[in-house]
């Protein structure tokens, strides 16, 4: 992996693009705003600056992407559960999984102009400070989600992990499949290799693994043993590589 690090100017380069490319969108977040925010158009937005982000990660780093096993995603509405290693799933999913609700962080929505439109948009924003109201809004927001027809994705890790330290959920991802009633669609994904926390980005081809899905109404043990392993056992593949960094 140490070839694959990219020239710092390169990563400067799309840190600018980055700015610039998300400064086009102040004109339409004045529109939408002043058309009362109407939802389909906020979520087109939002994946246009998405799409625009990979194209940079694409043609200015050399980052891309394959998917394994698309066919196994369910035909309805469903609840993917996604390991979290950096800031590539975020932006990705909004792609990957039209319309998908994707369960955030509050300080997310503090990101200048995009922040704005992801939450009005595409994400389900908690405050996990606030405890059992984060909990209350996460299930009611995720039912109102599903009810327009749209999956929901949740990074039961709650922040960013290694991709060489094993798995933990926390209990929230639980409670959701719970609640829910829905199929779940565990998902892995290798981009720490690549955008690793507080590091700048390196050339290479990012795996997004769907795997088997799981039916709802497993005891709760149940669900998250299988979840949790069936990601883990999937990022093995992966960290070999990670280890020879």
């Amino acid at each position: 992996m140490k070839d694959a690090l990219l020239p710092h100017p390169r990563s400067v380069l799309f840190n600018l693009y980055w700015g610039a490319w998300t400064a086009l969108f102040v004109a339409p977040l004045v529109v939408l705003a002043a058309s009362g925010a109407p939802a389909r158009p906020i979520r087109a937005a939002t994946r246009l600056w998405a799409r625009g982000i990979l194209f940079g990660l694409r043609h200015l780093v050399g980052l891309t992407y394959v998917e394994e096993g698309r066919e196994r995603i369910p035909a309805g509405p469903c609840l993917i559960v996604a390991n979290h290693q950096s800031a590539w799933e975020t932006l990705a999913f909004l792609i990957l999984v039209p319309d998908v609700a994707i369960i955030a962080k509050r300080e997310l929505v503090s990101i200048p102009i995009v922040g704005w439109f992801l939450r009005r948009s595409p994400m389900i924003i908690i405050d996990r400070a606030n405890g059992t109201q984060a909990l209350r809004t996460m299930i009611d927001e995720s039912r109102a989600a599903i009810d327009q027809g749209r999956s929901v994705l949740i990074f039961p890790e709650g922040t960013r992990g290694e991709i060489g330290e094993p798995l933990q959920f926390k209990r929230g991802v639980e409670l959701l499949y719970g609640r829910l009633g829905l199929p779940v669609l565990p998902v892995a994904v290798n981009s720490g290799l690549f955008w690793p926390s507080g590091s700048r980005t390196r050339a290479g081809t990012v795996v997004v693994s769907y795997l088997d899905p799981l039916t709802p109404g497993l005891a709760a043990a149940e669900f998250m043993r299988r979840t949790e392993g069936a990601i883990d056992r999937e990022l093995d593949r992966w960290r070999p590589a990670a280890t020879a960094a």
